[in-house]
This record gives structure tokens, sequence and C-alpha cells, in this order.
């Protein structure tokens, strides 16, 4: 490891020079496979804290698909059913609970994760390396890798791919600092864990929370942590299923989460298992007309593509066929990195499932959404921890 090492630029190519340092001592982490960039370390650095944390609070291996600072998915180690491992392009595979929570984390919004940062709690495996090699990713960050599973990822693009092996003792100093247009900001960096002591303020009716979605609220809660505000997030099952990221309303976080988690739900219907794809199609082509197919807007001209995709044109699901299979969405988790203003959102996460609620309190109009969340049966809990990430 060294104090800095030079970066071919920052965030676009006409900014540089640029470079990693640390002010005091050595890097933390040291790069065992090609270079990363600036943008590859923001996510890296990020990525690597949300994998720590919910492996701390769940006991469980974690895995962080990471894109633009924020995670598109994130999980814990639980076991793939049939359904998951054939939607996730997994079912051909042999999974390690690391390779499993990656799985997961890339599986749950692919076309999101294309090209993603991986984060991962533990060391990495043969079964994980695997995995990674076979996806279109520009690296990973974790604090070991077995010497077989390091030298797959060493062949991935050629020897391009980044690899990142972190110290995972690593702890920063308290204060941190961010120059902005010359300016520097100072503040306590944001250590403060989440905990199951957070959920103890129940404030609806329904005051029942089942150890699973207590696991799902730290996952939802985590990632909330490091992701860019506002933000919403949809959990369920021991993983994300939907992230609304960097929106500056707090409805729209929530639509762009449920949206993202009923396409996660549609993705396991019957008939999207059943589409006819073309036996030499790529997984990324799978992946865009799949969601292309889900999507109810299709145009024409659009549709006159699936030739080149499937060996027959698939029947789209009508609204109600979609509104009835979304009817079997149950037990979600939803977190919230701040207060909800208005019931607006707790109407649209009734529309996907969510039974469980976690945000911060505080709003002006508690009583409204409390009220929204008796009317549903929700169980809603106020943490009083906001979780804004800039």
């Amino acid at each position: 490891m060294s104090p800095e090492f030079r970066l071919r630029y920052g965030c676009n190519p006409h900014q540089s020079p640029a470079r990693v340092y640390i002010k005091n001592g050595e890097l933390p982490f040291e790069v065992l496979s090609s270079a990363p960039g600036y943008i590859n370390l923001l996510d890296a650095l990020n990525a690597w804290q949300l994998v720590r944390e919910l492996n701390q609070a769940t006991g469980l291996p974690a895995a962080a698909s990471f894109k633009h600072v924020s995670p598109s998915g994130a999980a814990v180690a639980i076991p793939l059913s049939e359904t998951l491992r054939k939607i996730y392009f997994v079912d051909d595979m042999e999974l390690s609970p690391l390779a499993a929570a990656y799985a997961r984390a890339r599986g749950v919004d692919r076309m999101s994760s294309f090209g993603d940062w991986i984060a991962l709690s533990g060391t990495v495996d043969v079964p994980t390396a695997k995995l990674i090699s076979r996806e279109v990713s520009d690296g990973v960050i974790a604090p070991a890798y077995e010497p077989e599973a390091l030298e797959i990822l060493k062949k991935k693009k050629q020897g391009k791919y980044v690899v990142i092996q972190i110290d995972p003792a690593y702890q920063p100093d308290l204060t941190e600092t961010r120059d902005v247009f010359g300016v520097t900001l100072e503040q306590r960096r944001n250590d403060r864990p989440i905990t199951r002591a957070d959920f103890a303020s129940v404030v609806t009716k329904n005051k029942d929370i089942p150890e699973t979605a207590i696991r799902d609220m730290l996952i939802a809660s985590i990632t909330l942590k490091y992701t860019q505000s506002n933000s919403v997030c949809f959990a369920a099952n021991g993983q994300v299923i939907g992230v609304g990221a960097g929106q500056q309303s707090r409805v729209h976080c929530t639509r762009l989460a449920g949206a993202k988690a009923d396409l996660w739900r549609l993705r396991q219907h019957p008939r999207v298992l059943a589409l006819p794809f073309k036996p030499n199609v790529k997984r990324p082509d799978r992946d865009n007309a799949i969601d292309q197919f889900l999507q109810p807007d299709v145009t024409d001209a659009e549709k006159a593509n699936w030739s080149n995709i499937f060996i027959e044109s698939p029947h789209q699901l009508t609204a109600g066929e979609r509104r009835e299979w979304l009817d079997g969405m149950s037990d979600v988790v939803l977190g919230s990195d701040a207060f909800f203003p208005f019931r607006d959102s707790i109407d649209r996460a009734s529309k996907s499932g969510v039974k469980y609620i976690v945000q911060p309190g505080g709003s002006n109009r508690d009583e409204d959404v409390i009220a929204a969340c008796n009317e549903y049966g929700m169980t809603m809990v106020f943490s009083a921890v906001r979780l804004f990430h800039h």
C-alpha cells in the first residue's frame, strides 16, 4: 500500500490531473489488478462501507452492486428459489453464500447494474469470481481473495478488470472534509450504526414486526445510508428490490423504487419465464428485451425488433394480468432516508406489497401518514434517524 497514486483523470476526461491520496499514513487499500478511475473509487469506497455494515448488522455475507455512487442492488446471503435463480441467470451455477448474495444484488435491477462496481463483505471465493467473470462489470472491492478466484478476476476484460483489496480493519478519522468550489466543508462522518434498536418505536395500530421484516429493515436502512438523497428503498426476502435515489421529491423516490420493485416481481411471471429467446441472444440483450416486454407502451417499431430476439413474437401482459400478479407481492419493507411530508408515498407503496415501513418521522403531517398506514394495515416504525447522503 502507498500514500497516493495518480489517476488518469477525474470524473471526466478533461478533469486532469487527478490523484487519490491519504493525509496520514498509507491508503487502506491495494490495487491487485488494472487501475481504478476516480468514479470507480467513489463507488468502491461507498459500496464497501455498505456491505461491511450489512455484514456487521446481520451476521451474513453481503454484496452490493453500485452505479454512479448509489446502489442498484444490495443483499445478504439467503438461498435463492428456483425462480430467482432463473431470472438472475444463475440457474446453471453452483453458488456459495457470498455468490448468492451478489447474484441477488446484481439480479434485482440488471439493467442498472450493467457495468457496475461490486463490493463484497468477505473473502472472494471461486464461485463468486466465476459469477463476476461472466457479467459486464468495472471492478470489485473486497477484504481478501482466494488465489484461484483472484486469477479468474485478473483474466477478465483482458486483464483490465479492476480488483481492489481493502483493509477490513481500517477506520477513518471521525472528521471528514470536502472541497466544493474552493470552499472546504467539514463534518463528523456518519459513523452511527443502524441497529435493531432503531425499530422499537412502532406508531401504527399494527405492531407486528416478524424477524424477517427486522432483517429487511436493516437492509433497507443501511442501503439508504449510502444512497444519494433523497432516497427510498424497497426490500424483501433479504435483498433490495427497488431503489429510488437522488430525487428532489419524496413521492418521486417512492414511485421510482416502487416501479423497480414491480419490475422485479413481474420478471417472475410465468409468461416472462417462458419467453422464447433465440439460442444465441446474450444476457444483456435478454435483460433489455425483458424490460421492454414489460413496458405497457411498447411501439410497433420496437416490437418489430423482437424478431431478432424471440423465436416468435410474445403476447404482452394485459393490465389486468399485471395487476393480478403484482397483487401477489407481499411483506415488502419500505425504508425512507427522511420523513414523508404527505400520505401520497404510502398510497403508492400499497400498490407494491409494502407491509412494513421504517422512516425517521418528524413531519408536520405525521398523523396523516400514520392514518394512511392504518388504513392499509401497515406497520410503521419511527426510527428518529435521518439518513441523508450527499
